[in-house]
């Protein structure tokens, strides 16, 4: 089916202090672009952030942001009093991501919820105990490294003292027994946060809006993942990389590129039936429609670099077991379409695309990629072969289409403008009707280029740590009523 899609992520939602949340402006954005016959809303993953604010480096690969935790709904739901929300800070700037503040208000919704517990009904009481016993795979020890790397003041696992970092039994039964309160509320947190996302789910296929997420390859190193399943990642014995990720030298790096993220130990994932990565993908599946599978390169094959290595220059391509993996989830899921998008950015050799293609997996086009020169380059509409493609202006990594054509030269400019046929005046709106008039089943865009905004509203540089994931609506939705009727307007004009 021919559709459009916008993105944005949650925190990125007016109408709450720090953070975007998954209460009432969430519900009406979806309204908003069901509204405009717009089908889909695309966001980054939704698990909890690092230090920076990057939701591509989580302490977990399997729970949510509680930032999006919606105070209000808790009243609403009668989990919480309205006095309970007298205490909650707000102060900061509305108009950006506020980490401290985000951080703030979760530890005060947090100790709120566990004073409330004991008073709830009993079919309450009951739904959280069924919901425990249902993600006991990832829950407890989520908790427990959330609550321990307080305790630690945030010093990564592996530098813990020794009987933690390596799991000891009596070290964990000691961790549960003297600090039960803060374990619960850490589970309490990521309950609500289900609910409500469930529930914000439910509305979005009621109105018809898909939900696309996102999905990080790799787990970070300093994650409850690696913590309490070590043995499924390259790790010496003291906790610290054998082997972490990258990408080798090429045109735009001499050195390559160095995430810090441990590699995977496949042959003991495959003796597991990937057991861990279905789980994790079911996970996802079951709090999202389709899901983008991030790197996807690595599934086909991924650049291993020895753990103490400061550039990816001295990695080598190692083999992944990727069509066994995506098989077995075939099976799991009972056969049939697997719900993912291949993010198949870069250098992509004929084997990964061989892999994309045998599971009809929609691949990636970015438009501000199209105009180097090249009469074959891909990302060119005219190029596309089929329609399994998921079409972009550009993403969240990408400067904001006004950002990136004032940064173009007169040679890229006349190429750009040769392609549309027409003078560049509005370049996001433009290369947005290119999207839609392309071949490609989908074609997202993002919100910041409907509002026509410069690189004040870019998301994320990469390779830089400043500045970003932090830009946030400002005003109310009703700012986006023009923008997305004129979204959706073009997009019929296209069969969308």
């Amino acid at each position: 089916m021919r559709r459009t899609g916008v993105l944005l992520h949650p925190t990125a939602l007016p109408g709450t202090p720090a953070c975007g949340s998954l209460g009432r402006v969430a519900h009406a954005w979806i309204d908003a672009l069901a509204d405009q016959g717009i089908a889909a809303w695309q966001l980054l993953p939704l698990a909890p952030t690092d230090g920076t604010g990057s939701p591509y480096s989580s302490p977990s690969g399997f729970a949510l942001n509680p930032w999006f935790l919606d105070a209000d709904q808790l009243v609403v739901d009668g989990l919480l009093q309205p006095s309970d929300l007298e205490a909650l800070p707000t102060d900061g700037d509305p108009c950006r991501l506020d980490i401290d503040l985000a951080q703030r208000r979760v530890e005060s919704l947090a100790a709120a919820l566990l004073r409330s517990a004991p008073h709830w009904p009993e079919h309450q009481r009951q739904s959280l105990a069924h919901w425990r016993a249902d993600q006991g795979f990832w829950l407890r020890d989520h908790c427990r490294f959330m609550v321990l790397r307080r305790l630690q003041q945030q010093r990564p696992w592996w530098e813990w003292p020794q009987p933690l970092a390596r799991r000891e039994r009596s070290a964990l039964q000691r961790l549960d027994q003297e600090h039960a309160q803060a374990l619960e509320q850490e589970a309490l947190l990521q309950w609500q946060l289900q609910h409500q996302w469930q529930r914000l789910l439910s509305h979005g296929r009621a109105r018809g809006v898909e939900v696309i997420g996102d999905l990080p390859f790799y787990v970070a190193h300093d994650s409850a993942d690696v913590w309490s399943r070590p043995y499924l990642f390259s790790l010496r014995r003291d906790g610290r990389l054998r082997q972490q990720s990258g990408v080798p030298p090429d045109y735009f790096s001499a050195t390559g590129q160095l995430w810090g993220t441990p590699v995977y130990v496949w042959p003991l994932h495959r003796l597991t039936r990937f057991r861990w990565w279905m789980r994790r993908l079911e996970r996802q599946l079951e709090l999202l429609d389709l899901l983008r599978l991030d790197h996807f390169r690595a599934l086909e094959a991924a650049w291993c670099v020895p753990g103490t290595d400061r550039t990816a220059e001295h990695g080598r391509w190692r083999r992944s077991p990727g069509r066994a993996l995506l098989r077995r989830l075939r099976a799991v899921r009972g056969g049939g379409h697997l719900p993912l998008i291949a993010e198949d950015l870069g250098v992509i050799t004929p084997a990964v695309e061989a892999l994309r293609d045998g599971d009809r997996l929609p691949g990636m086009k970015i438009l501000q990629f199209a105009f180097d020169g090249n009469p074959e380059n891909p990302y060119l509409p005219q190029n596309f072969r089929g329609s399994d493609w998921v079409v972009y202006t550009g993403t969240h990594d990408n400067a904001t289409c006004i950002g990136w054509w004032n940064a173009l030269g007169q040679e890229e400019r006349q190429r750009v403008e040769a392609c549309l046929g027409a003078a560049v005046q509005a370049p996001g709106w433009q290369l947005l009707e290119l999207a839609l008039g392309s071949s490609a089943e989908l074609a997202v865009v993002p919100l910041q280029d409907l509002l026509e905004l410069g690189d004040e509203a870019r998301f994320n540089s990469p390779g830089t740590t400043e500045g970003n994931w932090s830009w946030r609506l400002a005003g109310s939705l009703d700012t986006l009523r023009g923008p997305l009727q004129g979204l959706g307007e073009m997009a019929r004009r296209y069969g969308r």
